[in-house]
C-alpha cells in the first residue's frame, strides 16, 4: 500500500483525507505520507521510508516515540480497562505530580485534549470575573472551539481562512484581537473596553507562526496589566508545558499565569488534556462552584499512566533538558552557517528545543512578519528534506519541535540535507 493509494481511498470516507487539517499538506503541496510506526527519533511511512522526526507529534514526544517505559505501562494498564467512568488513585497522583512541577498551580482538572483545557480555562474566567470578553493574539491557536477561531494561527492561515462559518457574530464580538509582542496595542484595546475584559489568553511561546518568542517584557507587561485591571492571564500550555522547563514556560520565562492548560504532553501523545491554576479561581468549577465542566472520558486511566510515567522521567532527570538545549543550538548554528553561506536571506527563531526557519529579511516576531516571509521557499524547503527523509511540519506556521532520541549524526545529516537545497 502507497501513501498516494490511501490517500486516495481515505478521501472516500474523511473530509479531505484527514482528521486534522494540516495533515492534509494544503500548504506545501502534495501527498500526505500517512505513517505505519515510530521509535525513538524516527517516522517509518507505509512504504517502508524512514524519517527523522521534526514534529515530535506535535510536541509531546519529548523523550522520542515509543519510549519503552510509556509503552510498558500502557501495556500493564490496559489489561485491567481502558476505561471506568470512575474516580482512580492515578487521577490523584498525576495531579500531584503536575502541582509539584508547574509553578502556581494549586488545583488542576483533566479533560480530554488541548482544544477543551482552553474551552474551558476561558469560561472559567468568564465566570470567576463576570465579564465577557477576552484579548486573544493574532496568530495564536488555542483549538478550534468557536471562540478562539478569530484570527487563529496555523491551521487557519495554512489554508488561508480569514473567517469561519458557524462561528456567530456574537461571539466573534467578545474576542478581541492584538498583534504577538504588542504591548501597546494590547494596553489600547483594555482602555477601549474599561471593566468588560476577563482575561488574556496568550501562548507564552508561540508555536502556531512558527516558533515566535516574547519580546522582552511583553509577557511581563500582560502580567502587570491584569494585575492592574482584574484580569486573568491564561498561559496555552499545550506546546510549551513541560517541554521549555520542568515547569513549562512560567518556569523558564519567570512569569506566572493565573491558568495554564496543558495537552497531550500530559498523556505523553495520548488525547488529554488540563487545565488549572491558583485554588480561589479553581473553587469556581463544578461541583465545587457553578461554573460547570464535565467529561466522560476525562483523567482516563491509560492517558494518565502514560503521562504519570513521562513526566516522573523529565521531573528526577533534570539533564534531559540540558541536552534538549543543546540539540537545539546544535540545529540553530548548523542551519544559519548553511544559509549564511548560500547568502540566503533566512530568520531562526529558537528556544530550548522548539525552532522554526523563515525565510525573511526582516524579523519574525508575530503573525504578520511570519506570513511576510517567503512561504513558498519554506514549501521546497519542505520536500527537499522530505526526499532526503526528514519530516518537519508541513507548514511554514508550525513550530519544529525536537526530541531527545535526536542524535548529533540526525541533525547533522538535516543540516547537510538544508546545505544542498536551493
Amino acid at each position: 500500500m502507497t501513501s498516494a493509494a490511501l490517500f486516495e481511498r481515505a478521501q472516500l470516507s474523511i473530509p479531505g483525507g484527514v482528521n486534522s487539517p494540516v495533515r492534509a499538506f494544503k500548504s506545501v503541496g502534495g501527498t500526505p505520507v500517512f505513517m505505519q510506526k515510530a521509535k525513538g527519533a524516527y517516522l517509518y511511512d507505509v512504504e517502508g521510508n524512514k524519517y527523522i522526526d521534526y514534529i515530535a507529534s506535535w510536541g509531546p514526544m519529548i523523550l522520542g516515540h515509543a519510549y519503552e517505559p510509556v509503552v510498558e505501562a500502557i501495556r500493564e494498564y490496559a489489561g485491567y480497562s481502558t476505561s471506568y467512568g470512575a474516580p482512580t488513585e492515578l487521577e490523584v497522583k498525576m495531579a500531584e505530580l503536575i502541582k509539584s512541577m508547574a509553578p502556581n498551580v494549586d488545583l488542576i482538572r483533566m479533560v480530554s485534549s488541548g482544544t477543551e483545557a482552553c474551552m474551558s480555562a476561558l469560561r472559567l474566567a468568564r465566570g470567576y470575573t463576570g465579564r465577557n470578553k477576552f484579548i486573544k493574539f493574532e496568530g495564536c491557536y488555542h483549538g478550534h472551539a468557536d471562540s478562539f477561531l478569530v484570527k487563529a494561527g496555523s491551521g487557519l492561515a495554512t489554508f488561508d481562512i480569514q473567517t469561519v462559518p458557524g462561528v456567530t457574530g456574537g461571539v466573534s464580538n467578545d474576542t478581541l484581537t492584538c498583534a504577538y509582542n504588542d504591548i501597546a496595542a494590547v494596553e489600547q484595546l483594555v482602555a477601549a473596553h474599561p471593566g468588560e475584559i476577563a482575561a488574556i489568553i496568550v501562548e507564552p511561546v508561540a508555536g502556531n507562526m512558527g516558533c515566535i518568542l516574547p519580546a522582552s517584557g511583553f509577557l511581563e507587561g500582560l502580567r502587570g496589566l491584569c494585575d492592574r485591571e482584574g484580569m486573568l492571564l491564561i498561559f496555552d500550555e499545550v506546546m510549551t508545558g513541560f517541554r521549555l522547563a520542568p515547569g513549562g514556560a512560567q518556569q523558564r520565562l519567570g512569569v506566572n499565569a493565573d491558568l495554564v492548560t496543558y495537552g497531550k504532553v500530559i498523556g505523553a501523545g495520548m488525547p488529554v488534556g488540563a487545565f488549572g491554576g491558583k485554588k480561589a479561581i479553581m473553587d469556581m468549577v463544578a461541583p465545587v462552584g457553578k461554573v460547570y465542566q464535565a467529561g466522560t472520558l476525562s483523567g482516563n486511566p491509560i492517558a494518565m499512566i502514560a503521562g504519570y510515567t513521562l513526566l516522573t522521567e523529565l521531573k528526577k532527570n533534570p539533564a534531559i533538558y540540558e541536552a534538549l538545549e543543546e540539540k537545539g543550538r546544535q540545529l540553530k548554528e548548523g542551519i544559519k552557517t548553511v544559509l549564511k553561506a548560500a547568502g540566503e536571506p533566512f530568520v531562526i527563531n529558537q528556544l530550548g528545543s522548539m525552532i522554526s526557519v523563515h525565510f525573511s529579511e526582516q524579523p519574525v516576531t508575530d503573525f504578520a512578519s511570519a506570513a511576510a516571509a517567503d512561504n513558498a521557499k519554506f514549501s521546497r524547503l519542505f520536500h527537499a528534506l522530505l526526499a532526503e527523509g526528514i519530516y518537519l511540519p508541513p507548514s511554514a506556521f508550525e513550530s519544529w519541535f525536537l526530541n531527545n532520541a535526536l542524535s548529533s549524526d540526525d541533525m547533522a545529516r538535516t543540516v547537510e540535507a538544508i546545505r544542498k537545497f536551493r
